[in-house]
C-alpha cells in the first residue's frame, strides 16, 4: 500500500471522528440553548441549578471547540488486537457509548508516549498523523516490534520523524502544545502525582514549559473532583510570555487555569514596572515579612499618657492601662490588625460608657448603654483617641508610610535592615508600585485584613486602577477586581473561575504551575504558596537564565524556606528548539559564569551558523540594521523573526525598522518582527533572531546581564544574528580560536 493510500485509510477514519465530533457540538449547543431560555422564576435554588448547566454545557463547548485543529494525532497499533487505538487531545465515544478516541490523558494512551523499541510494551507500531484543516497531510511512523508486523505493514511504514518535522515548521507567534510529539522523559514528568512540589530544571528548548502547561491539562483532566472547582494558578515572567502561552491550555480543552505574571498577584493592579536590582534584592528579602509585621504592630500604639476626652458636657478619661490592656486582649486574638481593631474599639468603648454613665451621676450604664455608646462613637475626641490607640490602614497605604517616611522604616527596620539598606529603599521611592511591591502588598494585606471604610474602595491606587479598567473594559480590555465582585452579587455562579480568582486575594487553588521560576523571590514565594496551601506545585526554571549569577543558588536553596528538602528534582538536558550550532555558542558562553551546571544538548544539527557584524560605533550600527533586517526577513521566509536589546535601544531601533512589519512587546507576536527585551524574550521562540548591542545587555566584566543575554542567545529554531559596535565576552566567543579551543 502506498502512502496516498494509507492517507486515504487514515482520513476514513478522520472523517468519522470529526462527524461524531460536530454531532456532539449540535447536542451541546441545543441543550445549552435550552438551559438558557428556561423559566425558573424566583426560586434560588432553580436558579443556581440553571446556572450550573449552564456553566456545564458551555465549558464542554469550549473543550469540543479546542478540539477541532488536531483533533486525532496519534495511533497505536498494538499485538494481538485486530483493530487499532487512536490517540487525540479529547476522548470520544459513539452512540453506543464505545471508545472511539481515547484522551491523550487517559491511562491508555501512555504507551503511545511511554513504548520504545527496548520497551515496546506490546506496542508494535505508533503512528503520528499530521494533520491539516481536517485533512490528513502525512504520516510518520515508529517501528516498536518489527516482528509483531505482518508482511504488508512492513511494506508500508512511512514518515521521517514527527517531533524533528513539527520542529521545522515556522513559528506562528503563539505557543502550540505539543500533544503529538510529546517525549518519554516528557510524559513521565506530566505524568507524576499530583501531591508535593516537582521542580523540572531544563536549559533553552528542552520543552520545559510545554511539559508545565500539558502537566496542568493532565491533572485538570486526571484530577478533575479535587482541582477543577479551585483552578490551576500558572504564573509566568511576563504579559507578554502569557500572551505566547494562552492557546496551549484551551487547545487542549482545559479553561480552569488563571495565568498571571508576579505583578498581577494582588488584586487591583497590574504592573511590569520593576525597581532596581539593589532595590527588588531588599524588597525580596524574607526579612521584609518582619519589617512589615513589626510595621504594622507600630500602629496599635499606648498614649504617653492619659488622654482627657470632650465627650457632649461631660468629660472622661481614656486610661494608658485600659488601652494596654484592650491591646493585648486584641493581639491575642490572632485576628488580622483591622480585625482585632473591632473587639479593641468596643472593649475601650465599654469602659468608657461605664465612666460616662458615672460622670452623669448614674451607678452603671445598664439600659442606657446603647445611647451611650452612640454618644462616644460622635465624640471627636474619642474618634481621635481612638484611632491614634490603633489605626485603621489599608495595605496601600501601610506601604506608603513605610517606604516614604525615615522615621516608620527605622522603627520596623531596626536590627533587620542596614541603615545602608534603609537609605536604598528611602532613595527609590516611587509614585507607582512595582512587580517588587507585589509581594509586600499582600503581605501587608493578610496582616491587616479589611477595614470597614476600606470595603468599598481598597485604597488610593486600587480606585485610580478601577477607573482605568473601566475605561479598558469598553475595549475589550481586562476587568477590575471590584467589577468582577460587582457581577458576582448579581450574576452568581455565571462568572468563570478566572473571575472569581481574579478578585478574590484569599482564593486557594488546587495547584501551582510557576514559569522562570529562577527568578523569582523569597517574598514572591510566599505569595504563591499562600495561594496554594496545599503546596501542590510544578516548578519549572533554568538557573542558568537567572537575572543575577550565583553559583552557590540551587533549587534547595530556592525552595527550602517553604518546603525544606520535600520536593522532587527532573532534569531536561536534551533541546528540541535549539539548532546545535547555536547551543554549542550559548554553551562556550554560559560555561563561564555558570561552570558547576550540566550543559544541554541540541538534537538538530539544523539552521546556519551563528553570525557576527561588527560595527565601529551604535550609529554606523543602527544604520546598517534595516538592510540586516531586510536580509533576515528574506532569509526565514515567512517565519517569525525577533530583535532582542536593551530597553534603552528599543526605541532608536524602533526608528530604524519603521518601514518593517513589527511591533513592540506584547504586540510583537503579532507581527512578523517583535522588537523586544531579554526579559520579554523568555519562554519565547522565533525562526530568526537578531541580537543588537550584546554589549549593553550584558557589559564585559560584569556578571550583570548575563542571564538575559543567555536567554536572547537561545530563542531561535534557525538563524542567530548578533551586532556589535563593543567587544563582549559574546564576540570573544566567535572567533576562530575560541571556536577551536571548545571542539
Amino acid at each position: 500500500m502506498t502512502e496516498t493510500s494509507e492517507i486515504r485509510v487514515e482520513q476514513t477514519k478522520l472523517d468519522e471522528l470529526y462527524a461524531r465530533l460536530d454531532e456532539l457540538r449540535e447536542e451541546t449547543t441545543a441543550r445549552l440553548g435550552t438551559v438558557r431560555i428556561s423559566e425558573v422564576g424566583g426560586n434560588h435554588q432553580h436558579r443556581t441549578e440553571r446556572d450550573a448547566f449552564a456553566t456545564l454545557y458551555e465549558d464542554q463547548l469550549i473543550r469540543l471547540d479546542g478540539a477541532e485543529e488536531g483533533l486525532c494525532f496519534g495511533r497505536l497499533d498494538i499485538v494481538d488486537e485486530d483493530d487499532p487505538t487512536y490517540i487525540g487531545r479529547i476522548g470520544l465515544t459513539d452512540e453506543q457509548r464505545q471508545q472511539i478516541l481515547i484522551d491523550w490523558r487517559a491511562p491508555a494512551a501512555e504507551r503511545f508516549y511511554q513504548s520504545t523499541a527496548a520497551n515496546p510494551d506490546g506496542i508494535a507500531r505508533r503512528r503520528h498523523l499530521v494533520t491539516a484543516n481536517r485533512k490528513v497531510t502525512g504520516i510518520e511512523d515508529d517501528v516498536l516490534d518489527i516482528d509483531a508486523l505482518d508482511d504488508s505493514q512492513r511494506s508500508n511504514l512511512q514518515g521521517e520523524g514527527a517531533l524533528l518535522a513539527a520542529l521545522t515548521t515556522h513559528r506562528t507567534g503563539r505557543m502550540g502544545d505539543i500533544v503529538a510529539t510529546i517525549q518519554a522523559e516528557q510524559d513521565a514528568i506530566i505524568r507524576r502525582p499530583l501531591s508535593g512540589v516537582l521542580v523540572v530544571q531544563g536549559g533553552p528548548g528542552t520543552g520545559k514549559t510545554a511539559v508545565a502547561l500539558h502537566r496542568a491539562a493532565f491533572l485538570l483532566y486526571r484530577h478533575r473532583e479535587r482541582i477543577a472547582k479551585s483552578g490551576v494558578l500558572l504564573v509566568g515572567p511576563s504579559t507578554v510570555f502569557l500572551k505566547y502561552i494562552e492557546k496551549v491550555l484551551p487547545s487542549l480543552g482545559e479553561t480552569g487555569a488563571v495565568l498571571l505574571t508576579p505583578g498581577q498577584l494582588y488584586p487591583g493592579l497590574d504592573t511590569d514596572a520593576t525597581d532596581t536590582p539593589a532595590v527588588a534584592e531588599i524588597k525580596g528579602r524574607s526579612v521584609m515579612a518582619r519589617v512589615l509585621k513589626n510595621h504594622i504592630a507600630n500602629y496599635q500604639r499606648i498614649p504617653d499618657q492619659d488622654v482627657e476626652m470632650r465627650v457632649r458636657s461631660h468629660n472622661i478619661v481614656l486610661r494608658r492601662r485600659d488601652v494596654q490592656s484592650a491591646r493585648d486582649r486584641a493581639r491575642r486574638s490572632g485576628d488580622p490588625h483591622n480585625a482585632a481593631r473591632t473587639g479593641f474599639v468596643t472593649g475601650l468603648l465599654k469602659i468608657l460608657a461605664e465612666d460616662l454613665a458615672r460622670e452623669m451621676g448614674m451607678d452603671a450604664a445598664g439600659e442606657r448603654l446603647p445611647e451611650l455608646l452612640e454618644d462616644l462613637r460622635s465624640s471627636v475626641d474619642v474618634r481621635r483617641a481612638l484611632n491614634l490607640a490603633w489605626f485603621p490602614i489599608g495595605p496601600a497605604a501601610a506601604l506608603r508610610s513605610l517606604l516614604g517616611k525615615p522615621h516608620k522604616l527605622q522603627a520596623a527596620a531596626r536590627k533587620l535592615l542596614s541603615p545602608a539598606e534603609q537609605s536604598i529603599l528611602l532613595e527609590q521611592r516611587r509614585d507607582e508600585f512595582t512587580v517588587d511591591d507585589v509581594p509586600l502588598l499582600d503581605e501587608l494585606a493578610e496582616l491587616l485584613g479589611s477595614a470597614p471604610q476600606q470595603t468599598q474602595a481598597r485604597d488610593e491606587s486600587a480606585r485610580e486602577y478601577a477607573e482605568a479598567v473601566v475605561d479598558m473594559t469598553e475595549t475589550g480590555g481586562m476587568v477590575s477586581a471590584e467589577t468582577l465582585a460587582a457581577r458576582w452579587e448579581e450574576q452568581g455562579p455565571a462568572m468563570t473561575l478566572a473571575e472569581r480568582a481574579l478578585e478574590d486575594r484569599e482564593w486557594t487553588y488546587g495547584h501551582l504551575v510557576v514559569d522562570e521560576a529562577q527568578e523569582l523571590s523569597p517574598m514572591q514565594w510566599r505569595v504563591l504558596f499562600r495561594r496554594v496551601p496545599s503546596k501542590s506545585a510544578t516548578v519549572v526554571g533554568d538557573l542558568a537564565q537567572s537575572s543575577q549569577v550565583d553559583n552557590a543558588r540551587t533549587w534547595s536553596s530556592i525552595l527550602s524556606e517553604f518546603v525544606g528538602d520535600r520536593f522532587a528534582l527532573q532534569v531536561l538536558t536534551v533541546s528540541y528548539r535549539t539548532p546545535q550550532s547555536v547551543m554549542d555558542l550559548a554553551n562556550r558562553y554560559l560555561h563561564r559564569h555558570f561552570p558547576q551546571l550540566e550543559l544541554v544538548e541540541s538534537v538538530r544539527q539544523g539552521g546556519s551558523d551563528p553570525q557576527l557584524d561588527s560595527f565601529a560605533d551604535e550609529s554606523e550600527m543602527l544604520a546598517a540594521l534595516p538592510e540586516t533586517v531586510a536580509a533576515e526577513v528574506s532569509a526565514a521566509a515567512g517565519g517569525k523573526i525577533a530583535v532582542i536589546a536593551d530597553e534603552e535601544l528599543i526605541e532608536p531601533i524602533a526608528k530604524a525598522v519603521a518601514d518593517f512589519d513589527f511591533g513592540r512587546s506584547v504586540t510583537g507576536l503579532d507581527h512578523q518582527i517583535a522588537l523586544i527585551t531579554p526579559q520579554q524574550a523568555k519562554g519565547l521562540e522565533f525562526d530568526a533572531v537578531i541580537i543588537v548591542e550584546p554589549g549593553r545587555i550584558a557589559p564585559l566584566g560584569s556578571e550583570e546581564g548575563v542571564g538575559g543575554l543567555y536567554v536572547a542567545l537561545t530563542r531561535t529554531t534557525e538563524r542567530l544574528r548578533v551586532l556589535a559596535s563593543v567587544s563582549t565576552e559574546l564576540t570573544e566567543l566567535f572567533s576562530a580560536e575560541a571556536v577551536r579551543q571548545a571542539g
